[in-house]
């Protein structure tokens, strides 16, 4: 026999369930009503409440996809091989792995290193050098690091995320790339080398109509910091259409960096409207680079040789003094935090196949020595990095690597400010738990890590550092699984039989 106290507390327990009850029940019409009512959704109508659970278990597949189906290295746009190694270098773990390599090597189009029967001892291997851009510049940029972080906006990245970045790239003596928002003091403050971007909307650099301002270009270029300036034609996530950063990131601090109005839709226009020939781009260059003092180059997402045609021969009718002091080449197959799926799936050439044309254009016309060239496009792994150096890249820039390195977890939420990692987005709370001394350690890890892997493969590959690689140190795979000389392919599209009046 229960004592009267436990019988009092099970009764207690027995209305309270049935309350409860009660009130899931209660809860579970309302929503069978709504559903069946309803005729935006086809499944809920038909199928009330159970229904439901078709958009949960939509919502959590790709979570669950990443965590426990897909496989090392199935998973798009970054497999968990990939991130692993990341995450792996940025914690100062060396990026090594046991057992054996995941790595498919009969996949088309994977590149295979040749080692040499007699590399250079560790002791003869050389370090690799600062390379001059801008050599007709009043200041010169002697860029000492070959693999540096590419243009991302504070906007688009969170206040933390960007003085992580800073503070990282000083500490691993590499440049920080502004993306085209305008330069913030989270920039300047970890006091590391900073190009500075133009993007179609002028952000940081307009005036009051939305067009070019030397006035503010001039007080740019007073900072020492700021190394270079690149205009941004296209990006590889989105070619043909401007950036965009939703409302919600518009906070009054942003928009008084980019000169625009708070907690509105900023978006840029989809080129430069200033000029649509190639004399005009080379114009446009050549300004910049007189008014501040300072090399200027675009960045441009190459599919056309005709263009890079006109582009050089516009530069050798001229003179060399207005060749742009760099192209950055961004592949089609780039990011973004927010572009239109139908461009960024369809349109622009993979770096894969952009990066060699350009090279054999620009040695074509004998300016490998005034014009160099920055790679950029998911190159985060050494592979990849060396790869583009091979390829005849001067420089690689890398946006999602250092992501990466920050906490990146690949939630595919950075649009809509409720990145968990705290990067993308400007809510407080989120932002907590990205802390910015801790993570500026691992920025500059990564960058360190990456760039001795990419040396060893150059070692291995029997040169004493990684711009000693050429393409006749790569094989790439075919699809039947056997690979041939990265030389043997053709680099510059032949000429269309129907269009006799193509130079290329």
């Amino acid at each position: 026999m229960l004592p009267n106290w436990a019988m009092q507390a099970m009764n207690v327990l027995t209305q309270g369930f049935i309350l409860v009850l009660g009130a899931l029940a209660l809860v579970a019409l309302v929503f069978y009503i709504i559903d069946i009512s309803q005729t935006r959704d086809t499944v809920r109508r038909n199928y009330p409440l159970v229904g439901r659970f078709r958009n949960l278990f939509s919502h959590l597949g790709e979570f669950f996809r990443q965590y426990f189906f897909a496989l090392d290295r199935e998973e798009l746009p970054f497999n968990r091989a990939e991130r692993e190694w990341v995450y792996r270098a940025a914690r100062g773990e060396g990026g090594t792995i046991p057992f054996g390599s995941t790595k498919p090597m009969d996949k088309p189009g994977t590149a295979i290193f040749l080692n040499h029967p007699f590399p250079p001892l560790d002791d003869h291997a050389a370090e690799t050098q600062p390379l001059r851009i801008g050599a007709g510049a009043r200041q010169p940029f002697d860029a000492p690091s070959f693999f540096n972080i590419s243009g991302m906006s504070y906007g688009a990245l969170s206040k933390p995320a960007v003085r992580a970045l800073s503070r990282g790239a000083a500490k691993a003596g590499i440049w920080m790339n502004t993306g085209e928002g305008g330069l913030s003091p989270m920039h300047l403050e970890g006091g590391c080398d900073i190009v500075f971007q133009i993007g179609t909307a002028k952000y940081g650099v307009r005036d009051e109509s939305g067009g070019l301002s030397d006035e503010k270009l001039r007080a740019i270029a007073k900072h020492d910091q700021v190394r270079m300036f690149e205009l941004k034609l296209a990006q590889g996530a989105k070619p043909g259409k401007g950036g965009i950063l939703p409302g919600a990131k518009v906070t009054p601090e942003i928009a008084a960096i980019r000169g625009i109005e708070p907690g509105r839709d900023s978006i840029s226009p989809n080129r430069h409207p200033e000029f649509d020939t190639v004399d005009g781009l080379l114009d446009m260059i050549v300004h910049i680079r007189e008014i501040t003092g300072k090399p200027c180059g675009f960045k441009g997402v190459i599919s056309d040789p005709a263009f890079l045609d006109d582009l050089f021969e516009a530069v050798t009718r001229r003179g060399i003094d207005c060749a742009p002091d760099f192209i950055t080449v961004d592949g089609g197959d780039g990011g973004t935090g927010a572009a239109p799926m139908a461009l960024m799936d369809n349109v622009g050439l993979p770096l894969r196949e952009a990066l060699p044309m350009l090279v054999a254009l620009r040695d074509q016309y004998g300016l490998k020595d005034r014009i160099r060239i920055i790679a950029s496009g998911k190159l985060l792994i050494p592979g990849h990095a060396a790869w583009a150096i091979a390829a005849g890249a001067d420089f690689i820039q890398c946006a999602r690597g250092f992501m990466f390195s920050l906490g990146c977890i690949q939630a595919l939420k950075c649009h809509r400010n409720t990145c968990p990692t705290g990067i993308t987005t400007h809510d407080k709370r989120l932002q907590r738990g990205l802390v910015v001394r801790d993570k500026a350690e691992k920025v500059a890890e990564y960058a360190r890590t990456i760039r001795q892997h990419v040396e060893m493969i150059a070692h291995s590959c029997g040169v004493a550092e990684p711009r000693e690689l050429r393409p006749h140190h790569v094989r790439i795979v075919l699809g039947d699984g056997r690979s041939v000389p990265m030389a043997s392919l053709p680099a510059i599209p032949p000429r269309p039989a129907n269009n006799p009046e193509a130079r290329v």
